[in-house]
């Protein structure tokens, strides 16, 4: 019977070096965007005006559905570039970047910070988990293709172990020795889904009532 939180812990545990990698490489963009951002500026400009313009003119829609839905995307995304592994960080690099501008550019630092901190802890860290579910799913792919290439024979329960294996033979037992990989991958996304899912919610339906009190506090 699969159990859920010793799946999801276990998956955290024997992959903490993606995690690790992975809130590095967000932590270092989202500095590097900040301290940056007046060499940016060609970048994030007009990236910023064109979203400025598309929400005004209703283009794109702030609801709950199109949010969850452009966010749940960027997570398969991350995802799926785990199979181009020197592609891996690149949406979570962007991102970084940009989010760092975009403090860095904004004239009230606390005030932009209030509209980001709400739903941004639950949306940063599903992307970290997400990319972190990526480079486990390169590592699954890689295992699997090696032991295929070059199976490993203490897995396989054979009484000959010059048997002449076929190329199932070889895909079957590799899927079997790196079936775990590939279980914690799909794992991590799950969690990561889950985070940005709770990310929508807030980001819709509360982001802007927290920040609008305690500005109504504080301001």
């Amino acid at each position: 019977m699969l159990n859920i939180k010793n799946e999801i812990k276990s998956a955290f545990l024997e992959n903490k070096t993606a995690v690790y990698i992975s809130i590095i490489l967000l932590l270092g963009t989202l500095i590097a965007g900040y301290v940056l951002q007046p060499y940016l500026q060609s970048i994030f400009d007009p990236v910023v005006d064109k979203l400025t313009e598309d929400v005004k003119n209703g283009v794109i829609t702030l609801t709950f559905q199109t949010i969850f839905t452009n966010n749940i995307l960027i997570v398969f995304r991350m995802f799926v570039l785990g199979i181009f592994f020197c592609f891996l960080g690149v949406i979570l690099a962007y991102n970084g970047f940009f989010v760092g501008y975009y403090i860095a550019s904004s004239q009230n630092l606390f005030r932009v910070l209030l509209y980001i901190i709400p739903h941004g802890i639950f949306e940063f860290s599903s992307c970290i988990i997400a990319t972190a579910s990526g480079f486990v799913l390169f590592h699954f792919l890689f295992r699997l293709v090696y032991n295929i290439a070059k199976p490993d024979f203490d897995y396989i329960e054979l009484e000959d172990k010059f048997y002449n294996l076929t190329f199932k033979d070889k895909l079957v037992y590799s899927l079997e020795k790196n079936y775990d990989k590939l279980k914690q991958s799909l794992v991590l996304l799950g969690v990561a889904v889950i985070l940005m899912a709770i990310a929508g919610v807030i980001e819709v339906y509360l982001t802007v009532p927290i920040a609008n009190f305690i500005l109504s506090i504080f301001g």
